[in-house]
């Protein structure tokens, strides 16, 4: 006789289950864009500030960043939200 961990193993096992597709929508993308920009200014203002020693050049340089690659990440997200290659 099985135990109740074995029966639990057959069972899956013999249940074909499918993994769920996510759906991007564009909040999901912008979601993403912003805490993706929040990690990547941190990085380019680190090494900003290491390669220039200087405060207000990282902040600078770490802005101007933000701004032109946020808009840029978000449009890359949603050119990838069309391709049906890798999808479910």
């Amino acid at each position: 006789m099985a135990g109740p961990d074995q029966n639990q193993t057959e069972h899956s096992n013999s249940v074909a289950s499918k993994p769920q597709r996510v759906v991007t929508t564009h909040r999901r993308s912008l979601a993403k864009t912003v805490s993706w920009r929040v990690t990547a200014t941190i990085d380019t203002f680190i090494i900003s500030f290491f390669v220039t020693g200087s405060f207000t050049w990282a902040s600078s340089i770490a802005g101007l960043e933000v701004l032109t690659k946020m808009g840029l990440y978000y449009l890359h997200e949603r050119a990838w939200a069309r391709v049906q290659w890798g999808g479910l």
